[in-house]
């Protein structure tokens, strides 16, 4: 089969002399025997719609632990492996591992008995470390594993990779599920990917455009180190966060889709170009997400600029997943469906009828914490669009699954419940296939088999079979045939090879304007656009199409095809389109049209929106980019708008999003005025608080000042001193907190002694004596555990810090004393297996109020500091949540890894980085005190890989109170009472 790829591609090697394998045979495997495999029987409860069945179609040992399916041209199933998980956290001695590289493997039904036969290894590479992506596009593979994306060929056929090519590289997240992820075929030819939020991701493409992404998240494995927020691209723009990337084939033409996401592990165009995608939330929050994608949003993981986790955002009253995304500041996308304690997966929209029309359009979101792949119904709203949510294939009851809330009480003994799918793919028969990592927990960079037992089921008819088409693709019916085939990237092996045909195939591709299936009819609308000038001119006429999406999906396709004067034309004739989608997709185009080309288009907009609709907002938004003041003072004397108390909401949703600098004043008396209503005085206030100018600042400081509305007063306050730590840093002299002269006594002391303990002069009685007396005080034991980190405790007072330093009053001291220093110890003395089966609910609830409140949330009770704990039990089986709180050093949760800084001045901190920009840094230690330092202040920082819980010693726990702990935490009532389990 010919190349598919032209141009640039990078250091394409011969397999041969690579460190590789292709044979077909089972490649060399250490770890436990297979025959130690669980049985893998049908789950005994499987809840599927009726008129379909699941059956387990592939299992170990044809494949290990996928990451990632896709099904190629002859209905083949392709998996990619990743066997050897973050072995930094999970030693390979206790695991199946593969020596010399994961693998891709080739699997296939030859005797269409429903069940695959034959396994083919096509590439085993040792360059693949723990890969989450894989493409087949005919005899190529695309390959997703940090920090590249490798392309792989088989030149002669023979189902063995022969040679490999970079094609991108220098994304973020080596041996990190927040890595880079796979890529899916567009119905317009190009490529379509995500990357999680480990960067930076700094990647040029075939024509010399890079990408800049960072943000101000470090953690989760050894290897991140460098990531920062403020990288700007060669768009200019910031894009901090997970991305969802496109690129063309030929390896140029990378761009920025959507961005600010946390770990979007999947996403993918549908036939009209709508993108669609899922998100995982910071542990424990309840918070991720299947969403649909808005070209150029930003999706409110992080601030604007990458520089604040949202925590630091976080504004008085507001819900964990308002806050969680940003969801009450301009710029900043709905973030689509709250799907509750989870860990997405894969992603695939079911364009098919073969499973009945009512399938039809179905989008599958797989959730590996859920335990679920859940099916949306998606129909347009407003802008956007409504996600109406159902279980399409579970382990678990519809009351489990679709409350966002609810999570599964359960054993890790039941092994029915270790289904954790990780992907889902669509067969070129229109059955879907579901990939499972099986798996008692996810979360934490960690796994529970030691197996690496997979398996793949297929979904399909209970009534009736389905066939395996046959495509010749060296015919125009056969490429007709695969653009309408159900499986997304064998319908873009049909695109290239019809686009080649040009203007000889505009009549048999017209043709399918006419099918049954909208998606049919949508790719056509494409394909068509990239046929020469009379398929062009053929699009051009859809524009007036009855239906509103082909309209969409027509404009979308001659901007990918036509230049920017003809395009805006178009625009021109769409801007009053009764359909606020259409409209949408017109405003998007304008983001990158300039003001005084594009007046007449902004007014009429600005006129047809209608209030609430938060898409068409956002769109509008986009369309005014870099040009807000000017868009603000032509659309007031279009508007001619009322006194800022009587504004109408058509006005107040569009100066939010605008926040100009020119609204000042009048945002400061809208939100002074008694006659407005509580919500818009917040959110003209919020407004304000998006304007970064002094005029702004005053503006906030007045309404804080004034007396007549305490609340106003107290909100505003509350805004300035927030405001003062980020955006609004250097637009005032702000008085820094003076800190209390005991605390600067305090630090002035243990310096002394810190001098004393490391000179050569004094006796070594004279050194350890200043260790003691360091020991037993919070300030010189951080000091001292400093030293402890970096090596520099001299030798001969080591064991009077042991000795001393477990009696420190400071609890973060005595926990870090217990992973640094040996002698030390604060872990159980027993282990998992001690602990019993029978815990009381009452005791356990005790111990929790008294020992882990102060930093870990369970429903509406304690201190969000550590991890929340409400949902718990939707991560792990009971035994691994004994052992997360016997071992809190084992799968740490990404986003509580912990800093240690210290300062010119010699003081020493520890605790979790919230913010940071390029004036200083927000720091929440363990006790949730939050510290603003200037980073001017700042001697050095490093990140711990080590957990600041304590460990049950120090919390004198034993057996029966971890055991009693545990049941609590597994038997939590979402409306805050224990249920007695």
């Amino acid at each position: 089969m010919p190349s598919l790829f032209r141009g640039a591609l990078l250091s394409i090697v011969l397999l041969g002399l690579l460190r590789m394998t292709g044979s077909p045979a089972r490649a060399q495997e250490t770890g436990p025997p297979t025959d130690r495999f669980p049985v893998a029987t049908h789950p005994d409860s499987v809840y599927l719609p009726d008129g379909l069945e699941a059956d387990i179609w592939a299992e170990s040992p044809m494949l290990y632990n996928p990451t990632n399916i896709d099904v190629g041209p002859e209905g083949r199933v392709w998996a990619i492996e990743a066997v050897d998980y973050r072995n930094f956290n999970n030693p390979s001695e206790g695991h199946l591992t593969h020596p010399e590289g994961e693998r891709v493997v080739i699997l296939e039904d030859t005797d269409e008995d429903g069940r695959a036969d034959t396994s083919t290894v096509f590439v085993q590479d040792d360059d693949l470390v723990a890969p989450l992506g894989l493409a087949v596009f005919g005899n190529q593979v695309l390959v997703s594993a940090s920090p590249k994306v490798y392309l792989y060929t088989d030149t002669d056929g023979d189902d063995e990779a022969d040679e490999r090519e970079v094609f991108l590289s220098g994304f973020g997240g080596l041996d990190h599920d927040h890595g880079v992820h796979s890529i899916s075929a567009g119905p317009g030819g190009r490529w379509f990917f995500t990357t999680g939020n480990a960067g930076p991701h700094i990647v040029t493409d075939a024509s010399g455009w890079t990408l800049r992404s960072g943000s101000i998240y470090n953690g989760g494995t050894p290897y991140m180190e460098d990531n920062q927020p403020g990288l700007v691209s060669d768009d200019g723009h910031l894009h901090p966060g997970g991305l969802m990337l496109r690129v063309r084939p030929d390896g140029t033409g990378l761009r920025v889709m959507a961005e600010n996401f946390r770990n979007p592990y999947e996403g993918m165009p549908d036939s009209y170009g709508h993108l669609w995608m899922n998100d995982n939330d910071d542990d424990g929050n309840a918070s991720t997400r299947v969403l649909w994608a808005m070209e150029g949003g930003s999706y409110g993981y992080f601030s604007q600029d990458g520089s604040r986790f949202w925590g630091a955002d976080r504004r008085p009253g507001q819900e964990t997943f308002t806050a969680h995304w940003h969801q009450e500041d301009p710029g900043m996308m709905p973030a689509g469906d709250r799907t509750g304690p989870g860990a997405p997966t894969g992603v695939e929209v079911y364009e098919s009828d073969a499973l009945g029309e009512r399938f039809r359009g179905l989008l599958l979101s797989v959730d590996a914490g859920k335990n679920t792949v859940f099916g949306y119904r998606t129909s347009p709203d407003g802008a956007g669009f409504d996600l109406d949510k159902t279980s399409f294939f579970s382990t678990l009851s519809d009351s489990l699954v679709l409350d966002p809330e609810a999570y599964e009480n359960w054993e890790a003994e039941d092994k029915s419940r270790w289904y954790r799918p990780s992907d889902v793919a669509v067969g070129t028969d229109g059955s879907i296939y579901v990939a499972d990592w099986y798996d008692e927990r996810v979360g934490g960079h960690a796994m529970t088999d030691s197996t690496g037992y997979g398996r793949i089921f297929r979904i399909h008819p209970e009534e009736r079979s389905l066939k395996t088409p046959e495509i010749d693709l060296s015919t125009t019916q056969g490429q007709i045939q695969a653009l309408r085939n159900p499986a997304k990237n064998v319908r873009y092996l049909g695109f290239k090879r019809l686009e080649k045909q040009g203007a000889a195939v505009v009549d048999e591709v017209a043709a399918l304007l006419d099918a049954d299936n909208p998606y049919h009819r949508a790719r056509a609308v494409w394909m068509l656009a990239h046929l020469g000038p009379e398929g062009k001119a053929r699009v051009e006429g859809l524009l007036e199409d009855a239906n509103p999406r082909i309209r969409a999906a027509a404009f979308r396709a001659l901007r990918q095809v036509q230049d920017t004067s003809l395009v805006l034309e178009h625009a021109r004739s769409l801007g009053d389109d009764p359909s606020p989608a259409v409209r949408r997709t017109v405003a998007i185009f304008l983001r990158d049209v300039p003001l005084s080309k594009s007046e007449d288009l902004m007014v009429e907009l600005a006129r047809h929106y209608h209030p609430g609709d938060r898409f068409a907002l956002e769109a509008f938004g986009l369309a005014a980019d870099g040009e807000e003041q000017e868009v603000y003072e032509l659309l007031k004397s279009a508007f001619d708008p009322a006194h800022p108390a009587g504004w109408s909401r058509t006005w107040a949703d569009l100066v939010w999003r605008l926040h100009p600098s020119g609204a000042v004043e009048p945002l400061r008396r809208r939100a002074a005025s008694p006659h407005v209503s509580w919500d818009e005085q917040k959110r003209a206030m919020v407004a304000l608080g998006f304007i970064d100018t002094r005029d702004a600042v005053d503006a906030m400081t007045a309404l804080a000042d004034q007396q007549a509305q305490p609340r106003v007063a107290e909100r505003a306050q509350w805004w300035l001193d927030y405001r003062r730590t980020n955006e609004w840093h250097d637009l005032k002299d702000w008085q820094a907190e003076e800190e209390t002269t005991a605390a600067n006594t305090d630090l002035a002391q243990m310096i002394d002694l810190k001098q004393q303990l490391l000179s050569d002069q004094g006796s070594l009685g004279e050194r350890a004596g200043a260790a003691v007396e360091m020991a037993e005080n919070p300030v010189g034991g951080r000091i001292l555990m400093q030293l402890v980190i970096e090596d520099q405790l001299p030798g001969g007072v080591r064991d009077s810090v042991v000795s001393h330093i477990q009696d420190n009053p400071d609890r973060t001291v005595r926990t870090l004393a217990s992973r640094y220093l040996e002698g030390v110890s604060v872990s159980a003395s027993f282990a998992t297996s001690d602990v019993t089966d029978t815990g009381s609910v009452e005791e356990g609830r005790m111990v929790y109020y008294t020992k882990c409140a102060s930093c870990h949330r369970v429903g509406n009770t304690g201190v969000d500091i550590g991890p929340p704990l409400t949902n718990a039990p939707q991560m792990f089986g009971r035994s691994s949540l004994i052992q997360a709180i016997l071992e809190p050093n084992r799968g740490l949760a990404h986003d509580y890894l912990p800093s240690m800084v210290s300062t010119t001045d010699g003081d020493v901190l520890f605790g979790f980085l919230e913010a940071e920009n390029e004036e200083n840094i927000v720091l929440k230690d363990p006790h949730g005190r939050e510290h603003v330092i200037a980073k001017a202040r700042i001697e050095d920082r490093t990140q711990l890989e080590v957990s600041l819980m304590p460990g049950p010693k120090e919390l004198k726990l034993s057996e029966q109170r971890v055991a009693d702990l545990v049941q609590f935490l597994r038997n939590y009532d979402q409306s805050g009472a224990e249920t007695g389990r």
